[in-house]
């Protein structure tokens, strides 16, 4: 299907015009129409990796890449960009990454392979400090069924004793000089400036059109029937500033991705477990396109991030064209799916106060598989503890009630109280009473009950080692 609208980005080395329908994946768009078929199409769910490229955009003058999954990108998120394939990193000979992959024995039937370089450029694009750990790290979301993973391992190893660190801002130059990198993308900020200025805007043109953030769970599920509607893209242009202090508050852009997040230093400063808490929010890719605002929008009763923001008492700032609103997020939730907001309206931020006392925090999660995977049961906690006692408290949990939920009751019994193993106890115990867990493909209800009591008791655990023992909860 096309419309009125085009979409201008470069496609490795090549610029490439389409007026295709704006939510078709850029998966099928370079398969189908680019003919680049190194980047593979497995799961469709933006969990194998197999079809994971690198996105480029203009920050201050310099081109950011990261990876995606294209499975689960919109063309329309790409306008003005500069996106590679595997294709695209190829030079006549094979560069050190694509060598080491075979000389290591890391490739086997080939499928998955393509998704595994890409990654491992995106580390060496954006790695402050080259570390084995953390480069085998970033290759979390590529799924390899071949190898068992350790020819995998020895070629990431291999890779960082041949790349010498960038001792300079040049860091593409660098790449480009030993190989990883191919000469072009030196003009490619030249040439993201200039397609700047032509790219214009992908929006649609009805009032009714469907908007866009992350995508990443909408196009798991409809991917196909996006391309039956208009759709919008928020925001057309991401903000440079995206997380901010503003009257003692820490504001979020609803575009911010859970990389965003993350990363940030404002972030760091006020909790700095942030990367332990979300390391296991989908993989990487997923991290680097999933956005706050959808993540919240979208509703799920187990949201990572809205679960974590539930507990700090956090705002929403919701807007339309002639206003604009704010509500408590534990107010926009009025039932399973359904939130409080108009046809009009749009999630522009998130917002919470800046902790400041002797507080604590903490965020757990339990899945069925440990990486990748959707929680069965999450809650984060918040603490503010006075004279021995605990004078402001909030505990949200997910995955067991049709909306993701505040405790209040739970939170209120604490309130005013010391923290020892027998309030804890009572307090699980009336927490059960606050929650209507359901049977599903992530377990019983019954289960979801005992999650919760043992992330309850997880989190006053590993924030009060000295004060609760593992034996008095038994």
């Amino acid at each position: 299907m096309e419309l009125g609208v085009s979409t201008h980005f470069i496609c490795n080395k090549d610029l490439v015009t389409t007026s295709l329908h704006p939510a078709t994946t850029v998966l099928d768009f370079i398969r189908k129409h680019l003919h680049l078929t190194g980047t593979k199409e497995a799961c469709r769910e933006g969990d194998c990796g197999a079809c994971t490229i690198l996105i480029g955009e203009l920050n201050n003058g310099q081109v950011k890449y990261h990876s995606s999954n294209s499975c689960l990108l919109p063309l329309g998120k790409i306008n003005g960009k500069h996106i590679v394939t595997i294709e695209g990193l190829n030079h006549i000979q094979l560069n050190p990454i694509q060598n080491a992959m075979v000389e290591e024995g890391g490739t086997q039937c080939g499928f998955c392979t393509p998704g595994f370089i890409i990654s491992m450029t995106a580390y060496f694009l954006n790695a402050q400090k080259f570390r084995i750990e953390d480069l085998l790290n970033s290759l979390d979301g590529n799924i390899c069924r071949c190898t068992g993973y350790i020819g995998i391992q020895r070629a990431a190893t291999s890779v960082l004793n041949l790349i010498n660190e960038s001792t300079n801002q040049n860091y593409i130059e660098n790449l480009v000089k030993q190989k990883i990198l191919p000469e072009y993308f030196l003009q490619i900020p030249r040439r993201l400036k200039e397609l700047d200025e032509i790219s214009g805007s992908t929006k649609g043109s009805t009032k009714e059109a469907i908007i866009i953030s992350g995508g990443t769970d909408l196009f798991v599920q409809k991917w196909d029937d996006m391309l039956d509607y208009e759709v919008k893209f928020f925001p057309e242009k991401r903000p440079s500033n995206l997380i901010w202090i503003e009257n003692n508050r820490c504001f979020i852009h609803a575009s911010a991705t859970i990389s965003d997040i993350k990363n940030s230093p404002i972030i760091k400063i006020y909790f700095p477990k942030i990367e332990n808490y979300f390391k296991h929010f989908g993989s990487l890719p997923i991290r680097n396109s999933a956005t706050v605002g959808g993540n919240i929008v979208n509703a799920s009763p187990i949201g990572d991030s809205i679960i974590f923001f539930l507990a700090l008492n956090s705002k929403i700032n919701l807007r339309s064209e002639n206003s604009t609103r704010e509500i408590f997020l534990r107010d926009f939730f009025k039932g399973y799916k359904k939130i409080d907001i108009a046809k009009n309206e749009i999630m522009e931020s998130l917002s919470f106060s800046l902790p400041s006392g002797n507080f604590f925090f903490n965020f757990e999660k339990v899945s069925k598989r440990t990486n990748l995977d959707i929680a069965s049961v999450n809650s984060a906690i918040f603490i503010l503890v006075s004279e021995d006692k605990i004078s402001n408290i909030a505990i949200s949990a997910g995955g067991v009630s049709p909306i993701p939920m505040l405790l209040k009751k739970t939170s209120e019994f604490l309130t005013n109280k010391e923290i020892t193993s027998e309030n804890i106890l009572d307090a699980v115990s009336l927490a059960s009473t606050e929650i209507s867990p359901i049977d599903d493909v992530r377990g019983s209800a019954e289960y979801k009950v005992l999650l919760l009591r043992q992330i309850i008791f997880s989190h006053f655990l590993k924030l009060f080692p000295e004060l609760i023992k593992v034996e008095a909860l038994i």
